[in-house]
Formats: C-alpha cells, sequence, structure tokens
C-alpha cells in the first residue's frame, strides 16, 4: 500500500509543523503580495479597482466589506470574511492557519491576526521548522487600534476588545475584554444597549 504524504501546505492547515520554504506555498505567498502591492498603491478613486483586488485576494470577502491600504497578508486564500466587515490602516493577517470572521466586524488601526507560531525549542526553531493555528472570530465584535491576536484563539460573538490588547486565550460571547494578556473586563448588558438606544435617539432627534 502506498502512503501518500502531505504537501507541506496540508500540514500547514492541519496545524501540524510545516516548512514555509515549498514551491507550492511560495508561488501562493507571491500572489498574495503581488495582489497586496497592486491593493496598497491603489488611490481612493479606485474604488472599484480596490473592491476587485480584496474579492481576488481573500478566500471569501462578504458584500459590504472593505479594507483601508495600506494591508498584509501571508496568503489570503485561507481568510474567510463575513459581510459589512471593515479594517482600519495596517491590518496584517497572518494566516497560516485558517482565520475565519463573522458579519458586522469592525477594526481599528493596526489590528493584528498571528496564526503562525514556532517552536520553543531553539534547535527545532533552526531547522525552519514551524506551525500554524486558526484564529476565528464571531459576529458583531469591534477591535480598538493596536489590538493584536494570538495564534488558535477563538473570539466569540458581540464582543469589544479594547485597544493594545494581546489576545492569548479564547473570549466568550458578549463582553468587553481588554489587557496583556486580554481578559474579560465585564458583560455587555441591557443597560449598555438602552444608554447606546437613547444615544441613537438623540443623534436622530437633531437631524
Amino acid at each position: 500500500m502506498v502512503i501518500k504524504m502531505k504537501s507541506q501546505k496540508e500540514r500547514m492547515l492541519a496545524g501540524e509543523l510545516y516548512v514555509a520554504q515549498d514551491e507550492e506555498l511560495g508561488r501562493e505567498n507571491k500572489r498574495a503580495k503581488r495582489l497586496t502591492r497592486l491593493f496598497n498603491q491603489s488611490t481612493e478613486e479606485q474604488q472599484e479597482e480596490r473592491q476587485r483586488l480584496l474579492n481576488a485576494m481573500f478566500k471569501q470577502f462578504g458584500a459590504g466589506g472593505y479594507v483601508e491600504p495600506p494591508f498584509h497578508t501571508d496568503y489570503g486564500t485561507n481568510t474567510v470574511i463575513g459581510k459589512n466587515f471593515y479594517a482600519n490602516y495596517d491590518a496584517i493577517f497572518v494566516d497560516c492557519g485558517p482565520i475565519t470572521i463573522g458579519d458586522n466586524v469592525f477594526m481599528g488601526p493596526r489590528v493584528g491576526l498571528y496564526t503562525a507560531g514556532h517552536p520553543i525549542d531553539a534547535g527545532i526553531r533552526a531547522e525552519q521548522l514551524e506551525y500554524g493555528k486558526g484564529i476565528t472570530i464571531g459576529d458583531d465584535v469591534w477591535f480598538g487600534g493596536n489590538v493584536v491576536v494570538n495564534p488558535g484563539v477563538t473570539i466569540g460573538s458581540n464582543v469589544v476588545i479594547g485597544s493594545g490588547s494581546i489576545v492569548t486565550h479564547d473570549i466568550p460571547d458578549n463582553v468587553v475584554a481588554v489587557g496583556n494578556p486580554c481578559r474579560v473586563l465585564r458583560p455587555i448588558t441591557q443597560q449598555d444597549h438602552d444608554e447606546w438606544a437613547k444615544q441613537k435617539a438623540a443623534y436622530y432627534a437633531d437631524r
């Protein structure tokens, strides 16, 4: 019986050790660099071209989404993004592992989603072996500026992540979470909803 060896890409997406200096991965990385270069060099008058490049860059890019240049990613093809997404300047998605983002997710400037990891053992790390662990983000999540999300993290729905947070562990639904390492600060409550509904009503009353 012939046992088919996994490709480096298959190992990477399975969260196993792999070597990035691989022909298939090299082609996909070069494609991502080309698309991000074209995207980052586009102007504000080229909104249709920007949208075309975003749709080509990602495995899925939902309707109503927008990314402010500059933006960087390793592959793009391992990232799925839902509807009404927004990322401000300098977002970085290192998608060695799968990145899945739900609907209505907003990101402040310089948010990084980092799925890549390297062995703690220095000798093994020096052999260029690395791994990726996927990141999953639910619906209705708001990230403040300069947030970093580490490999293997799942963030629930209806969540606010405070600026400067380093998210090293899973975050549940319906909370505000902040800090380094990021921890739940408090739940999002009906009182929050009522207060913002009142401010919304005042806004429309003044128009």
